[in-house]
């Protein structure tokens, strides 16, 4: 996650040296995010014959060859061609970890489990892209990936020596005939969860996107203080996290409902408030929590709707959907930035989660009565 955002913090160092414009620089998060994308899906279909650990050692191996690429890059073709090899990766890494929690641990623990995997994410925000930041400014863009690809490269021993295998494929009774993946019963529920998750975090990259000059511009946030709220956001959202692995197993859909509602609510008083900055400095602190709940939320609600049979395929589609929205949201937001101003922003943001919120509610009712039918 670090290496996927880091372009971001160094843009006018990879502009300058390779001498392109910055927004060019800007796209190398853009071809990462579009190759997670398109491959995803595919590729986790492609290996699903494959022991899940030896993946896993696989996708480091080839993630640590795409930033040694992206470091030694001589020109920005170079680099693109890196990023496209790190997406790769990074899409069939999250589509074998995001259902490698649910071979670990029994289903009541699951929640905890993804909290905890979901943590790396998070971490990322808080301290990884900080710190591979400011490595770029201090010793040099190239050094920083070049980092990335010595941890990731520590990571895989560690993975080799520590990580238990796991068996995910689906055991056949005598006589009985496997069914295609497409037919599972679970399959329409992963697609509603897939579509409630594009809606919730497009709606919230369609707004945090744009965050750094909403604060500066309606809010009056001085510049140099911007650094500060983000990194509020970001610790607010680690204690989310916490909140999730902690209260995710015992309550899934009540805690999932709640920090949606806290979204919508806490992003509301964002846009109403705007002048008031302490107003709106804890509003910014209740979504930062309720939207770093979300994830791994939604993923354990992913993992429990999914049969085993098609885990790695939700897992997949979970990790495609939310580059999806990352993509979408940023791009419809600048469409809506441009057409009717930065004010606009949060209020679109509460419109499309007000969607969301309603598909849960509706797929709720929809599985609960479902499985009164099964019964």
């Amino acid at each position: 996650m670090t290496s996927e955002f880091l372009p971001t913090g160094l843009l006018p160092e990879i502009s300058e040296e390779l001498r392109v414009s910055e927004s060019q620089v800007g796209l190398l998060v853009t071809v990462f995010a579009g190759t997670v994308v398109l491959s995803a899906a595919p590729l986790s279909v492609l290996t699903r014959q494959y022991s899940r650990k030896f993946l896993i050692i696989v996708v480091l191996i080839v993630f640590a060859v795409a930033n040694v690429l992206a470091a030694l890059a001589p020109n920005y073709e170079m680099l693109i061609g890196a990023r496209v090899l790190g997406g790769l990766a990074h899409g069939l890494f999250w589509a074998v970890v995001g259902a490698y929690s649910a071979h670990l641990v029994p289903k009541h623990q699951l929640g905890r489990a993804i909290a905890i995997t979901g943590g790396g994410g998070t971490a990322a925000f808080v301290l990884g892209v900080p710190l591979g930041t400011a490595i770029g400014h201090a010793v040099g863009w190239r050094l920083a990936f070049g980092s990335i690809a010595a941890i990731v490269i520590i990571l895989t021993l560690v993975t080799i020596k520590l990580l238990p295998a796991v068996s995910h494929g689906v055991v056949l009774s005598t006589g009985e005939i496997a069914i295609p993946m497409r037919k599972d019963r679970t399959v329409p529920a992963v697609i509603a969860v897939g579509i409630i998750l594009i809606l919730i975090a497009f709606g919230h990259n369609l707004f945090y996107t744009y965050i750094a000059p909403y604060l500066i511009g309606p809010v009056g946030i001085d510049p140099g203080g911007v650094a500060g709220v983000l990194f509020l956001y970001g610790v607010a959202g680690a204690l989310g996290l916490v909140l999730a692995g902690t209260i995710g197993d015992r309550f899934p859909q009540l805690a999932l409902i709640g920090a949606v509602a806290l979204v919508m609510a806490a992003v509301l008083v964002i846009g109403t408030f705007t002048t008031a900055t302490g107003v709106v400095l804890a509003a910014i602190f209740v979504w930062g929590m309720a939207f770093g709940a979300l994830p791994s939320l939604m993923q354990a609600r992913m993992m429990h709707t999914a049969s085993v049979r098609v885990r790695d395929a939700a897992a997949a589609y979970f990790t495609t959907s939310f580059n999806v929205a990352i993509g979408g949201g940023a791009l419809v937001g600048g469409a809506v930035l441009d057409g009717w101003g930065i004010g606009v922003l949060p209020f679109v943001d509460v419109a499309i989660t007000i969607l969301g919120f309603a598909l849960i509610l509706v797929v709720a009712v929809w599985l609960r009565r479902r499985s009164r039918a099964v019964r």
